[in-house]
């Protein structure tokens, strides 16, 4: 038999081995669940330190203008509040519209 693991799925080689393709997914599935109790035993820093790399690792794609877009993004904001284009909106004033909006969460 043979398991040969690709990203995220598994490939398994049965023919004569008795085994059901299900037999090793069951047996993954086992160990991701004794992975996630163990990391939701950790202190909050160390999960979100964990969630953090866990979701970097998923997209291993580089988008090398999306730095440069977000910084003439962030330029483009500030100058419309320092100039008064746009109006902000306070803190307490946004979590009042929610609370109007959702009365029961």
């Amino acid at each position: 038999m043979g398991v040969r693991l690709d990203g995220c799925f598994a490939y398994l080689e049965t023919l004569g081995t008795g085994l059901r393709p299900g037999d090793i997914i069951q047996g993954m599935m086992q160990k991701a669940q004794e992975l996630l109790k163990k990391a939701l035993a950790l202190p909050d820093k160390e999960r979100a330190d964990l969630a953090g790399s866990l979701i970097e690792s998923l997209d291993d794609t580089v988008d090398e203008n999306a730095e440069a877009a977000w910084q003439e993004e962030i330029v483009r904001r500030l100058e419309d509040v320092q100039s008064g284009r746009v109006k902000t909106t306070s803190w307490d004033e946004v979590r009042q519209k929610g609370r109007t909006l959702r009365p029961n969460r």
